[in-house]
């Protein structure tokens, strides 16, 4: 992906808003706008439609079960009653028929509800895996600038926690919905059917527990608010300290941190404590609204059992509808919530999936060869700005010719890696053009322009891999021959002869290695992709001065018959330049070797005079 590769000094670049991993939409958070994100949602999941509408019947058949059950319990209730009641012999045929169709009912809709959820969870998945693959492509696809605009966490956020947080609320709230309703509405029939003045007594104590339950919602939803923004600002915190922590040993600020953490602890504590607690009334106020519901309906049935009205397996019945009729207004609830999570965690996933592409480069026939490259390069008249109405590079012309090594220097803001970037397609010019062996590099696709170029950047990037896997990386074919010979160029090889298992060892982001190994270790990956022309981007900057001379030794037989561009703060490292640019506010306002300059003494001079004179401090 380019974007590891590009850096850049200037002050007026889109800022990254940081690391970290950023969160996800909260359970029950609403999206802005619930119509577009599960329209998008709906379209995007049109092929899994078959699967889910043979999930969704399921789960129909399963509640459609579910009501016709209790009417089978009153058959067999209403037989032992009677035979108690006029003291004759049970008849136990008949009972026993109706308890194995109702072992049969029961039997297939716990089939129905298995399938119906195997069904459910290898869609959820597909989509699942479908959505990463498509976020994975598309961010591949997207311009330099959006990357560089957006926090690396929040994309991150976006693969990770918002497709599970689609994929999880699909699984459990598509079919549950659709079940959830039929039994609602199953079960008031039923019970209406039965005996209307029971309907409405189970249907007011239900509703009236729903209305606490209501309350209490509303009272909890902001501390549940408060929690997840406390939550992450004691999370935002932590990391910040333990990331800065030699900061923090060396300034003695052990107290300072312990008092803002006790801090940020006890609100995150007042506030969790609120809402756990208001969230586990719930639970035993529906219980307790349930257990209400019984004993009005066994009070009323009573009476209407009593006058003739009702038998005892018809109350027996209507006991089991109420609870089955409670059950699913649960659901519907929690279903409504997760629904709004879905459309919140499906439109920040689309908002990248739908961002304008770089252009499409499949019609681009030119190619150049690595292998017959010259390394002519020419910028005539580029102009360019991060912003639209900031300009970086104004009308910047330049012409280097095969084989030179270029020095670009300047201050902090003036448009160094700016350069590299538009040479190297990262970001495409404003106006102008950049030529390579006299080709506009607009005609080359993107992929060719980066084959023709080896990178060294201040950034070292360790890969999880061995040191082979690490100088190798993408290229085909090379063997171990080959990389301990380049080992032995990069200065890198007394390293690798001291490890036990050599090439072979183990590395990661967190190795051990120190900043001077890391860069000769990307210096000996440069060498092994050997294309014709070169970058090196503060190469040196982060070194001490002896490891800069082994580094300097590294670099310059990498950059031996290449055409290289050297972007260096350390004007000491690039005297033997054969150009040297001296760029400021995006213009050439010198060039020449390092002897001419100083002759000059115009702007290099004053750079090299201070640079030298930090150095001897």
């Amino acid at each position: 992906m380019a974007s590891k590769y590009a850096t850049t000094s200037a002050s007026v670049r889109p800022r990254r808003m940081g690391g970290g991993f950023g969160r996800g939409p909260m359970i029950g958070e609403k999206p802005k706008n619930f119509k577009k994100a599960m329209s998008e949602l709906l379209r995007y999941c049109k092929r899994f439609i078959a699967p889910t509408i043979v999930a969704v019947l399921f789960a129909c058949g399963g509640s459609i079960i579910s009501i016709i059950g209790p009417s089978k319990i009153k058959d067999i209730t209403n037989e032992i009653s009677f035979a108690l009641e006029k003291n004759v012999a049970i008849n136990t045929s008949l009972v026993f028929k109706i308890g194995l169709v109702l072992a049969i009912l029961y039997v297939l809709g716990a089939l129905l509800s298995y399938f119906q959820s195997f069904i459910m969870a290898t869609v959820t998945q597909k989509i699942s895996f479908s959505l990463r693959r498509d976020i994975s492509k598309k961010v591949n696809k997207l311009p330099l600038k959006y990357l560089d605009g957006v926090a690396y966490g929040d994309t991150l956020s976006r693969i990770t926690n918002d497709v599970d947080s689609v994929s999880s609320n699909l699984n459990n709230c598509v079919a549950s919905l659709v079940s959830s309703i039929v039994l609602f509405v199953g079960c008031l029939v039923m019970m209406f059917v039965i005996n209307w003045v029971l309907a409405f007594c189970a249907i007011a104590s239900t509703l009236l527990g729903f209305l606490f339950m209501r309350i209490i919602v509303t009272r909890s939803q902001k501390y549940f608010k408060r929690q997840q923004d406390e939550l992450g600002n004691l999370n935002g915190f932590i990391e910040e300290t333990y990331t800065g922590h030699t900061v923090v040993k060396v300034s003695n600020a052990k107290d300072a941190c312990m008092k803002e953490f006790q801090d940020s602890n006890e609100k995150l504590y007042a506030c969790s404590w609120k809402a756990q607690f208001f969230s586990g009334l719930m639970g035993p106020l529906m219980q307790f609204m349930g257990n209400l519901s019984f004993v009005v309906v066994c009070i009323v049935g009573s009476v209407f059992c009593a006058r003739g009205e009702l038998d005892i397996g018809t109350i027996v019945a209507f006991i089991i509808y109420v609870r089955l009729f409670s059950s699913p207004l649960s659901t519907i609830g929690q279903s409504a919530t997760s629904l709004q999570t879905i459309a919140a965690a499906s439109e920040r996933v689309f908002e990248i999936l739908n961002e304008t592409e770089m252009e499409d480069e499949s019609h681009k026939t030119k190619w150049l060869d690595p292998k017959d490259i010259k390394g002519d390069v020419e910028f005539r008249n580029v102009c360019f700005g991060y912003l639209k109405d900031v300009p970086v590079i104004k009308n910047f012309s330049a012409t280097i010719k095969r084989g030179q090594k270029i020095a670009i220097v300047g201050p902090t803001g003036a448009g160094k890696t700016t350069i590299v970037n538009l040479l190297m397609r990262f970001y495409e010019i404003n106006s102008g053009d950049i030529f390579i062996d006299g080709i506009n590099i607009k005609e080359l696709s993107r992929e060719n322009v980066h084959e023709l170029f080896s990178m060294v950047l201040q950034d070292t990037w360790i890969f999880d891999s061995t040191i082979r896997g690490n100088i190798v990386y993408d290229k085909p074919n090379v063997t171990d021959e080959q990389v301990v010979e380049v080992c032995k160029e990069a200065e890198l090889y007394h390293l690798v002869k001291s490890l036990p298992k050599g090439i072979h060892t183990q590395l990661g982001e967190n190795s051990t290695m120190s900043v001077g190994q890391r860069q000769l270790l990307t210096i000996a990956r440069a060498m092994i992709q050997n294309a014709p022309m070169l970058i090196l981007d503060e190469a040196t900057s982060s070194v001490d001065t002896r490891t800069e001379v082994q580094i300097q030794k590294a670099m310059d037989k990498l950059m031996k018959g290449r055409t290289s561009f050297v972007i260096a703060h350390r004007l000491s490292t690039i005297k033997n330049a054969d150009k040297i640019l001296v760029l400021k506010d995006g213009n050439i306002i010198e060039q020449g070797t390092h002897k001419e300059l100083m002759k000059k003494q115009g702007f290099y001079a004053e750079l090299y005079e201070a640079s030298f004179s930090k150095d001897a401090e």
